[in-house]
């Protein structure tokens, strides 16, 4: 990564907007993860990670995502609906081979698209990782017919800039950043 975190780290830190807790994420969240990593659109989109079971989807959250929170006292946060205290999604912000600047991803089941939901907490996840953990530049990156998530992604504010492909894949991806 080129950028570099100066700031202390802040761990176990949870935040809320309007209708959302936004936390990060544990090991108590492998159902979420699993049915998010297994959705149709997930693997259409993002890909298939292998979770097959609870268990493939606590081994990911131990070597994918807790390492970078430990490291970085950032990274993928879970979506909780204030009202019903209902796991709906995640949010994060990784650091990834092949990008020079960390990017900001999310996934939401279903039923909970088009509510302006991830937005809300989108918006949220990258004003903490740049007012709080003082990152300068925030990418995105999302395959050519993910409409969904490329209107997402202009709307916080990031900026459409190249075609990357990352290492060890096919597909040439649409990359964004801030300004």
């Amino acid at each position: 990564m080129s950028q570099k975190n100066n700031l202390p780290k802040k761990e176990n830190n949870c935040y809320e907007t309007e209708r959302l807790l936004i936390r990060p994420v544990a090991v108590d969240d492998t159902d979420i993860i699993f049915q998010l990593y297994n959705m149709p659109n997930f693997i259409k989109f993002i890909g298939n990670k292998n979770i097959n079971s609870l268990s493939d989807a606590e081994n990911y959250i131990k070597s994918k995502f807790l390492p970078q929170i430990e490291k970085r006292g950032f990274g993928n946060y879970i979506l909780v609906l204030k009202e019903g205290n209902q796991k709906i999604g995640s949010v994060g912000i990784f650091e990834r081979e092949g990008l020079d600047v960390v990017d900001i991803g999310f996934s939401v089941l279903e039923k909970f698209e088009g509510k302006g939901l991830m937005f809300e907490a989108a918006q949220k996840v990258k004003s903490i990782g740049m007012e709080e953990f003082g990152l300068n530049k925030i990418s995105a990156i999302t395959s050519k017919d993910n409409f969904s998530s490329q209107k997402l992604i202009e709307r916080i504010g990031l900026k459409f800039q190249k075609y990357v492909t990352l290492p060890n894949e096919d597909e040439e991806l649409m990359y964004y950043e801030t300004k």
